[in-house]
């Protein structure tokens, strides 16, 4: 009797750490019950979840506009130069010159906060970093140029 409850109780156990395997590893054929189970405990998730345990939360533009401001217009060279917080950058994309990603970021920021920038084309033509006296960037004054639409 110890015998058979000895091997029922490893067979249990070993039958529970198989479907717990195949469970993470997701190999139940499509179709069988475990699968559709798996799905539809997924689903309920998505859709049962509260909104606050993710504190996700879309950026707003409205952070940014503080944050940009216009220096001054060459009315000449058709340009626009503007200061551009630092704060408004990722840590890791701040940079103490002009780089291709540094000009892509500053490029996306001004897109989205400034009005006259939105719905045209544009080419940052300068970047220059304005420095503490401990040498952490304060802020950028970018320079840009409208580009003719094609």
């Amino acid at each position: 009797m110890v015998r058979l409850w000895t091997v029922l109780r490893f067979t249990d156990m070993r039958t529970v750490w198989r479907a717990i395997v195949r469970t993470i590893f997701w190999s139940y054929e499509r179709g069988s019950w475990p699968y559709d189970l798996a799905v539809v405990l997924i689903v309920l998730f998505v859709l049962v979840t509260p909104t606050h345990w993710f504190h996700d939360q879309p950026q707003s533009t409205a952070a940014f506009v503080s944050k940009v401001q216009l220096q001054s217009e060459d009315p000449a060279r058709q340009t626009h130069t503007y200061r551009l917080d630092a704060s408004a950058l990722p840590a890791e994309k701040r940079a103490t010159r002009a780089t291709p990603e540094l000009e892509r970021e500053t490029h996306d920021i001004l897109a989205r906060t400034v009005d006259e920038l939105k719905d045209q084309t544009f080419q940052v033509v300068h970047i220059e970093p304005v420095s503490a006296k401990d040498g952490s960037i304060l802020y950028y004054d970018v320079t840009v140029h409208p580009s003719p639409l094609m």
